[in-house]
């Protein structure tokens, strides 16, 4: 096997290495970095769920940190009104970001892959993914849980996740560099809550939080970092507050980002 080989920030020295560095050069000008270690500098991006939620969260905080173009990705054939006005602020920052909406189903694999090689033959490049959109039905007693129903919380919060993370892979792979998938998961993918008649959902973060495990095992030879994340209850437009916590998640059942 080759040996193994420490990566090196792009822009080293950085932390206390800079500091050491400085003590040994009384001309050097200390110079912050922390954001700059942070900035998405001319990278393009895919988030589904794009269009609301957390998902429009996300895209426009990788527009604020300076991305080319986060491309959207959601059921709706037209955006969100609060997706346009959230399109119109990133015009507005004045950094030549974007926001770009694409209307498509995540359970249609040949679809997402066929706009991704579109965005990479506009962009010519593609560094990062996330993988956000996701449902959840109605509670449902797990023991008569109907089968049309649990399938399709599984055709979308795993088989497009899956789908959408190749979309976005293979132009990762096709540029040659690297890039991050991030894989939205959900604390009920490592525990359960009780009072949540929600099997389907919690076995379909589950499988996701498996899924992101196995990528990047496969993917980290070609510096394809696959991450997940596992949110826990989170207040968006896409949910209200009528009673309690608990209700939180179960208050609008069509699309859940938390």
């Amino acid at each position: 096997m080759p040996p193994v080989v420490q990566s090196v920030s792009r822009l080293a020295p950085i932390g206390v290495n800079a500091a050491l560095e400085a003590a040994q050069n009384p001309n050097t000008q200390p110079k912050p970095k922390i954001f700059d270690e942070f900035a998405l500098n001319d990278r393009v991006g895919i988030v589904s769920g794009g269009n609301r939620g957390l998902g429009l969260e996300m895209a426009l905080a990788m527009c604020e940190a300076g991305a080319r173009a986060i491309y959207c990705f959601d059921l709706p054939s037209t955006p969100s009104e609060e997706w346009t006005k959230a399109a119109a602020f990133v015009k507005k920052i004045g950094n030549n970001s974007r926001l770009e909406y694409v209307s498509v189903d995540v359970r249609d694999q040949q679809r997402l892959w066929d706009e991704a090689r579109k965005i990479g033959d506009r962009e010519q490049r593609m560094d990062v993914c996330v993988a956000a959109a996701g449902i959840l039905k109605q509670p449902v007693d797990c023991l008569v849980y109907p089968a049309k129903q649990f399938e399709d919380v599984l055709d979308v919060n795993v088989n497009g996740v899956l789908y959408t993370a190749q979309a976005a892979g293979q132009q990762m792979r096709r540029f040659n560099n690297g890039g991050s998938i991030i894989l939205i998961a959900s604390m009920s993918g490592s525990i359960t809550n009780m009072g949540h008649a929600c099997t389907s959902y919690n076995t379909s973060k589950s499988a996701v939080l498996q899924m992101a495990r196995s990528m990047a095992c496969e993917l980290g030879k070609e510096r394809i970092r696959v991450n997940s994340l596992s949110p826990g209850y989170i207040y968006t437009s896409y949910v209200y507050l009528p009673h309690s916590i608990p209700n939180l998640c179960l208050s609008r059942l069509h699309i859940e980002h938390c």
